[in-house]
């Protein structure tokens, strides 16, 4: 290691300047109210009947006052009569165990307490069907039990394919409510297929389970409610794929291209089903998916997120990590997803070095750039909070250029967490 240090410790890192990216980002001002008119206006409730165990799915994503928008329908269902409570609908994570899941749950603020609801959580599951090739349906064995169910999930761009339906409703009720072996199997085939197969074996979960609504929500790209929409069960095929677009229009991006060196500070299962979203980054897993995104010459990736809980899923698409993050990785998560998903890249482990400042100096050295004081480098703090962001000193003059870029700071010297 001391002929690395030696040969990285004089590439030279430019001072960096904080800038902001304004983005076209409608709010929702009042999260509760808008869940409330969402299910008035939609005509939903009255499939609530009086007496009813109504399970309510929710998921693993770090959706925005997802604690809100859940205590919203478990107090709409209360008030019918009825009696709501909450089965985690994540697939395979939270080391698809039940125990983790609920924890996943917890982490995100859905508990008893915080939304009025108990929190039932198993891995066990019913098949509910076949596809015609032969792949099994699988449905949580608990809410499979229930008398109506309303299924809760942001709707966004998937990472690793492209189709009508991505992430989002349609997808929980296939992937999330199946468990770890409904995942395994709507994997099976590969995401090649997956754009046909996630609405394919919705239908036949949508046909066996007293499915009644979904509440669909739309962030935008400061990763706030820009939209929340109640969808009838029969209609969730033809509504989701607007949603889509929709969620699509309103992502984030970074305004720079191209970019010698992206430096991420964390990554994290509460960031991305990717650690670190492939629709900012351009590195995606597999071939299936349309990019927008920036030319990235090298990635350095400087952490973990703490709700990921060592789950580096997606540290694949680094070149460069930093020796802390090796040391906090939990290999079996990690597994445990590219076993389900059959996509072995995200957890295949890049270039480490022993610091955040060597790591950078690394990911600059390969980058190809004749001439290391003009390498174009771009310092987020994660693929989700893309407003603040820190650009080279070089890029200052396309920063001032551009009405949607806001520079906040003079150039300072990089700022390395690592270094007292």
């Amino acid at each position: 290691m001391n002929k690395i240090i030696a040969l990285l410790r004089d590439i030279p890192i430019p001072r960096m300047i904080k800038v902001q990216q304004h983005f076209i980002a409608p709010e929702i001002g009042d999260t509760a109210s808008a869940v409330r008119k969402a299910m008035k206006e939609a005509g939903v409730l009255p499939r609530v009947s009086q007496g009813d165990r109504v399970a309510i799915a929710v998921g693993s994503r770090g959706i925005a006052d997802i604690a809100i928008i859940v205590r919203e329908v478990v107090r709409a269902v209360k008030s019918a009569g009825a009696h709501p409570f909450i089965v985690p609908a994540m697939g395979s994570h939270g080391g698809a165990t039940a125990e983790g899941q609920a924890e996943v749950l917890e982490q995100l603020g859905v508990t008893e307490q915080s939304v009025g609801a108990p929190v039932h959580s198993s891995m066990d599951v019913v098949e509910v069907g076949r596809l015609p090739k032969g792949l099994p349906v699988y449905t949580d064995k608990i809410a499979y039990e229930a008398d109506k169910i309303i299924v809760i999930n942001r709707i966004k761009p998937h990472t690793a394919f492209s189709g009508p339906i991505e992430s989002g409703l349609m997808k929980m009720i296939t992937i999330g409510l199946g468990k770890h072996k409904g995942a395994d199997a709507a994997h099976a085939y590969g995401f090649k297929y997956m754009a046909e197969h996630v609405p394919e074996m919705a239908r036949i979960v949508l046909s066996k389970l007293p499915v009644i609504f979904g509440v669909a929500v739309i962030e935008n790209a400061y990763d706030r409610p820009a939209r929340i929409a109640a969808v009838p069960a029969e209609r969730l095929e033809d509504i989701e794929p607007g949603l889509l677009l929709e969620a699509k229009s309103l992502m984030p991006r970074l305004l720079f291209d191209p970019i010698d060196v992206l430096i991420v500070d964390e990554i994290g299962k509460d960031i991305s089903g990717s650690g670190m979203d492939p629709n900012i980054t351009g590195r995606f897993h597999t071939p299936y998916v349309k990019s927008t995104a920036p030319a990235i010459s090298r990635i350095a990736v400087l952490g973990l997120t703490a709700k990921t809980r060592g789950n580096a899923l997606g540290i694949g698409s680094a070149d460069v990590i930093t020796r802390k993050l090796f040391d906090e990785m939990d290999w079996e998560k990690g597994y445990m997803n590219a076993f389900t998903s059959t996509v072995l890249t995200p957890v295949k482990v890049p270039m480490v070095l022993p610091t955040e400042k060597l790591a950078i100096q690394a990911a600059i050295k390969t980058c190809n750039v004749p001439d290391f004081h003009q390498v174009r480098i771009v310092r987020i703090k994660n693929t989700l909070e893309l407003k603040e962001i820190r650009i080279s000193e070089n890029l200052l003059p396309e920063a001032l250029a551009s009405k949607a870029i806001e520079v906040l700071t003079g150039p300072v010297t990089m700022h390395f967490s690592d270094v007292p």
